[in-house]
């Protein structure tokens, strides 16, 4: 934790934070309007979310992320940029979904280079297991999108089998997907892909229309 990264903590956390609660969230009353929304999940040191939030100022972004160093440059980011669509909540994102996002609220869910816990035995601690894919496609409003993006291959293809295993998802590509226009090469990207780690995308969107 750098001086800098604790002084935006103890700052602005106050006024772009969200605390944890075990209840619903007025997105209306947390942005101040009414907006698409996006819920960003794990966002490291808030590069891509910062360029994200400023090239889509329509759009509002709950960004939630448990470690301090990653949400104080977060919000450095949004104090210089003075991005108002940005708000942060620190606190296990599993959690979050549960007590506090609502049914069909959002318009689109980024997951940008979850942990890949690459040795066979922690796979089980990965972030996207079916049963937090489903309470994740629950929460998004028809036509909405899941976006995840990896540079580990095996994580990958796990990842496209876990979506389309999902009966409320229907992959908008044909397989992994090109990265969207939206998504900035961050530093972490471009220094994986210098050392030969492919990034694969994966977008899949909630059906408009689903009968089981």
């Amino acid at each position: 934790m750098s001086p800098a990264q604790q002084r935006a903590l103890d700052e602005l956390l106050p006024r772009f934070g969200v605390p944890f609660a075990p209840a619903l969230l007025d997105f209306e009353r947390v942005f101040g309007r009414s907006a698409p929304r996006v819920l960003e999940i794990g966002f490291g040191m808030g590069e891509a979310t910062a360029a994200i939030a400023l090239a889509r100022p329509a759009d509002d972004f709950l960004c939630i992320d448990v470690h301090s160093p990653g949400v104080g440059s977060l919000l450095r980011r949004v104090a210089e940029f003075g991005l108002a669509n940005v708000r942060v909540l620190q606190h296990d994102a599993v959690e979050v979904v549960a007590a506090m996002i609502p049914p069909a609220s959002l318009s689109g869910v980024h997951v940008f280079f979850p942990d890949p816990w690459p040795k066979k035995r922690h796979h089980k601690r990965r972030l996207l297991k079916p049963a937090f894919v489903h309470q994740l496609a629950l929460r998004l409003a028809p036509g909405g999108y899941l976006h995840v993006a990896t540079d580990w291959e095996e994580y990958a293809q796990e990842i496209l089998a876990v979506l389309g295993a999902e009966p409320l998802l229907v992959n908008a590509a044909d397989g992994f997907a090109a990265r969207p226009d939206y998504r900035p090469l961050t530093k972490f990207e471009a220094r994986g892909l210098k050392l030969g780690h492919g990034v694969r995308d994966v977008v899949f969107r909630r059906r408009r229309r689903w009968i089981p």
